[in-house]
């Protein structure tokens, strides 16, 4: 039995959902979905009874389930002692925080300096999953933003930074040395993906979790979220910025929290990498 069905059944499992486990998987719901009938298939059972009012595990999904993750544990443990043993391990690292953060190159020294031998990769996220393809699976450590759904997640603060709204450097607010929401509580906004995860969606978006959606543009990346403020004039809160691109302004916002640059990992995974790597950047960035 492949391990990858496995990770699908896991992500639908806990979801409940599948076009909420699409979206943590970074894939379109109908390949997950001929995943799981041919899994079903596969084993000659049902795992899931499907209805109009959603999903839910049979009984024999309920402890195949629990199976599926012990399987998929001891995988990554077997994965973890063979690249111990043959001298060359591997630490994916999903990210979200700003690269280009003059802290993050400190980092790399540490942790080269520390282990000179581990293969580190790096995977970059979008605004979908702002666990950085930690909750995914896709990832060992990541570093990211808070706030975020943190369940089955340990994270730990790196930094506080504070947050401003990016405006187009000809906005008639952006010459302002601070300003409040409600300032902004009548401008078009970039929006964030519906899959997004809501408690960061809201926080990005000064919304609640469960109140109404901003209106604007959708984006999906930094990169994105930019281009929107400089092809549309819209508004959008991020961590303070000390460069941006040509046409844009930084102003900060006096009563929008500070968000958090954390390193996250799994609280199932108890991996000697990765607990050096959340020490590593705990000593680096002062957290």
């Amino acid at each position: 039995m492949e391990l990858r069905p496995l990770r699908y059944f896991v992500a639908v499992a806990e979801e409940l959902n599948f076009g909420r486990a699409a979206g943590r998987l970074h894939m379109t719901q109908p390949p997950l979905s001929r995943a799981i009938r041919q899994l079903e298939a596969d084993l000659g059972v049902a795992l899931f009874e499907r209805s109009p009012s959603g999903v839910a595990l049979t009984e024999v999904g309920v402890w195949f389930l629990r199976d599926a993750r012990a399987l998929l544990d001891q995988a990554d443990r077997l994965r973890a002692k063979v690249a111990a043993s043959a001298g060359a391990a591997t630490l994916t690292v999903g990210m979200l925080a700003d690269s280009a953060d003059p802290a993050a190159a400190h980092l790399v020294k540490a942790f080269r300096d520390r282990h000179p031998r581990v293969d580190v990769q790096i995977r970059e996220a979008d605004f979908t999953d702002p666990t950085a393809g930690l909750r995914a699976g896709l990832v060992d450590v990541a570093l990211t933003y808070a706030p975020f759904d943190q369940t089955g997640i340990s994270v730990r603060r790196l930094r506080l930074d504070p947050v401003g709204a990016v405006l187009r450097a000809d906005d008639p607010l952006a010459d302002r040395e601070v300003l409040r929401l409600e300032e902004l509580a009548d401008r078009r906004w970039f929006r964030f993906p519906d899959s997004a995860d809501p408690v960061w969606r809201a926080f990005w978006n000064a919304t609640t979790p469960q109140g109404p959606l901003r209106e604007g543009p959708l984006v999906r990346t930094v990169h994105e979220c930019l281009q929107a403020v400089l092809w549309n004039g819209t508004i959008g809160l991020a961590p303070r910025a000390e460069v941006l691109p040509d046409g844009l302004a930084f102003v900060p916002v006096a009563d929008a929290p500070p968000s958090a640059l954390v390193v996250a990992w799994a609280d199932a995974r108890d991996d000697p990498l990765v607990r050096s790597f959340v020490g590593i950047a705990a000593q680096t960035y002062g957290g």
